[in-house]
């Protein structure tokens, strides 16, 4: 009795494949890759991965996500920020500089409940008129 599979199929010639046809290119196995997810892999596919078909949009390859804050949360931190002394107050003006948080643009969602001096990179108008209504400033660096 053979010790391991090399010396049991020596002299053999399909070494346990089948017809010497079998192992030629991957028709014996019903195709490479995805091939046959709606044909004879269907239920393996459909089980495993769920019915997943076709593409959906598109994908720009030089777009790039602009990190943003809301004027709500930025008037939401000042607390902590000043806590940090990543902000300063001047006369009841709150002073805060976005870029040193790595944040590139003010976007408008949100209440600015005390007045604010906030330089950025970017403003939404939304934000800017916001900022200005509660007697802040919007400065663009």
């Amino acid at each position: 009795m053979p010790v391991n599979k090399r010396s049991k199929y020596r002299g053999s010639r399909t070494c346990g494949g089948g017809t010497h046809k079998n192992r030629r290119g991957a028709g014996n196995r019903g195709g490479r890759g995805r091939a046959g997810i709606n044909a004879h892999r269907f239920t393996k596919f459909y089980l495993e991965e769920g019915p997943v078909y076709g593409k959906n949009g598109f994908f720009a390859p030089n777009s790039r996500k602009v990190p943003t804050i809301d004027v709500g949360t930025l008037d939401q931190m000042i607390g902590a920020l000043l806590a940090q002394q990543l902000a300063s107050e001047e006369d009841g003006v709150v002073i805060v500089d976005v870029a040193s948080l790595g944040i590139e643009k003010v976007l408008g969602t949100g209440r600015v409940t005390r007045p604010l001096r906030v330089s950025a990179s970017a403003f939404s108008e939304q934000a800017i008129a916001k900022i200005e209504a509660q007697g802040g400033q919007a400065n663009v660096v």
